[in-house]
């Protein structure tokens, strides 16, 4: 009986000791938000630590993450930090009841992590970014040191009835809890209403007829399939893909864009209201779908919309900058965005005659903050990580030789023009259609070089042309069909290739999206019943 009475006594106190860290874990994390929102919300410890695990992860675990967490592996992410957050408290909290300053020390340390993470961001802002992380451990190492010394000293004083002032602790884990909520909660409001400065700055945007307005859409550009996607994608529905946890929000009013460096010999400080007056070039409005490099044959990370902006080889050409074809010395475009991001495009692909625009309008409205509210590039043909720069603050000229941008020092090809895919919309894999007509349907993209034929195949059977939509422009997308005489029931693979404007066939090669995007045939299993 006495034994019994030890073990619950034992792990009776772990268990108060496992409660005292994560109270003090949980404190830290909420003092943390309090003062990043005073100083910004990327510098939260939980954010900059993330941010920094994007930044080192290897490309093959971001592919992973991707592939199956999709647009929700930011958020997978941020669980997966809070998870080992909580452990690692629980276990410092565990380690105080015998040792209390090496537990509180502890606190400390995970402190100094987070603020060396925060600092070495690509977008810090020097020691202020720190301090979340600072205060939060200070705050955290002090009550774990507090609320343990609350405790009896050892498992006998605790195994004696009244030796300690239960009450007393519970009324100061209640408080500490109560107290870490509330700051929580203030951080979090002071975070929302921070931005509101640009939130407002969107509402007031009213975005002018472009001088040059895009083309008609033909009434034939659009198929009416049940399970197709639309020729203009919903902003709601586009793919986002970023390394940004935190969605920048950045008031249009005071907004700048900096262009500078090799061949510039006019350097310009561009306005949002700049471009949305025209004081910057013409305003145009084009169709153009965009991809993501990290989406697999068949995947979800392309979308097509109607954007409106800025032509960039107008803005360059004020500048001074000639592409290398006309003697120009730079040859590469580096982007920066506000949080850090750098992406470097091609100069030549930028001013070789295609629409490239700092765009400030997608679908008929201003840009949503997920796709870069107030400006951002849009360079058709190219995949996103060498073009699609969101949150768009500076523009340097420069050459590949001199400079490798964020996603090319992570073993991707510092130039990528979008390969020819197509993909199968309905039916989905293994659906069980009925014997009959069975509507196979999806889209077929080669931006830039546009979509000359698509073909469907039957399992070995011969290649069998599918009906093409009218053309949008050869920036966009194309919808196919194919009317299928599904007469057998069982198992059946369907599959499909495209060829493009220029008379190259889709290969029918696998390949990863690593170093410049993937290839191969789309195909599905469906049973017919």
């Amino acid at each position: 009986m006495r034994g019994v009475t030890k073990n619950r006594s034992r792990w009776g106190r772990t268990a108060r000791g496992t409660l005292c860290g994560l109270l003090a874990g949980y404190a830290a994390l909420a003092v943390a938000e309090l003062v990043a929102a005073a100083v910004r919300p990327e510098s939260g410890p939980v954010v900059a630590v993330g941010a920094t695990a994007i930044d080192r992860t290897p490309d093959a675990l971001k592919e992973w993450a991707i592939r199956h967490f999709g647009t929700d592996d930011k958020l997978v992410l941020q669980l997966g930090i809070l998870g080992v957050l909580a452990v690692l408290a629980m276990a410092l909290g565990v380690l105080a009841l015998r040792f209390r300053r090496a537990g509180a020390a502890g606190v400390l340390v995970f402190g100094v992590v987070g603020a060396l993470a925060a600092t070495g961001r690509p977008d810090s802002r020097g020691a202020v970014d720190a301090l979340p992380s600072v205060f939060g451990a200070v705050v955290a190492a002090g009550l774990l040191y507090w609320l343990v010394g609350k405790l009896p000293a050892d498992r006998s004083a605790a195994a004696a009835g009244g030796s300690w002032d239960r009450r007393g602790f519970v009324i100061a884990a209640t408080a500490a809890a109560a107290a870490s909520t509330g700051a929580g909660l203030l951080g979090r409001a002071v975070n929302g209403s921070s931005g509101q400065g640009a939130v407002a700055s969107r509402g007031t945007v009213v975005l002018p007829r472009p001088a040059s307005p895009a083309a008609p859409v033909p009434a034939a550009a659009s198929l009416q399939v049940p399970g197709l996607s639309p020729l203009f994608t919903p902003n709601d529905d586009f793919y986002r893909v970023d390394t940004a946890l935190v969605v920048p929000k950045v008031n249009a009013a005071t907004w700048r864009l900096e262009i500078h460096g090799e061949g510039v010999t006019r350097r310009r400080t561009i306005a949002f209201d700049d471009l949305l007056r025209g004081r910057a070039g013409e305003l145009i409005e084009r169709d153009v779908t965009l991809a993501c490099v990290s989406n697999e044959v068949g995947g979800p990370y392309v979308g097509n919309a109607r954007w409106i902006g800025v032509r960039l080889a107008d803005l360059l050409n004020s500048c001074g900058v000639r592409p290398p074809s006309r003697g120009g010395s730079a040859d590469q475009l580096v982007a920066r965005s506000v949080d850090g991001m750098t992406i470097g495009t091609p100069v030549e692909a930028v001013m070789d005659g295609r629409d490239a625009m700092l765009a400030v309008g997608m679908n008929g409205q201003p840009l949503p903050f997920a796709h870069g509210f107030p400006v951002r590039m849009v360079v058709p043909g190219l995949y996103g990580y060498v073009s699609a720069c969101k949150w768009i603050a500076d523009m340097e000229l420069t050459t590949f030789a001199a400079y490798d941008a964020y996603w090319v020092q992570r073993s991707w090809a510092q130039q990528a023009p979008v390969k020819t895919q197509s993909r199968i919309d309905t039916p989905k894999p293994f659906a069980r259609p009925k014997r009959g007509t069975v509507m196979v349907a999806g889209v077929a993209w080669a931006q830039h070089r546009g979509i000359a034929r698509v073909e469907v195949r039957v399992d070995d059977g011969p290649w069998q042309q599918a009906r093409l939509a009218a053309e949008d422009t050869v920036d966009t997308w194309r919808q196919w069909s194919f009317a299928w005489r599904a007469t057998t029931s069982g198992s059946h693979t369907l599959t499909v290739r495209a060829t493009d404007g220029t008379g190259t066939a889709q290969p029918e090669q696998r390949t990863p999206t690593v170093p410049n995007g993937a290839s191969g045939w789309h195909s599905v299993i469906v049973n017919v019943g």
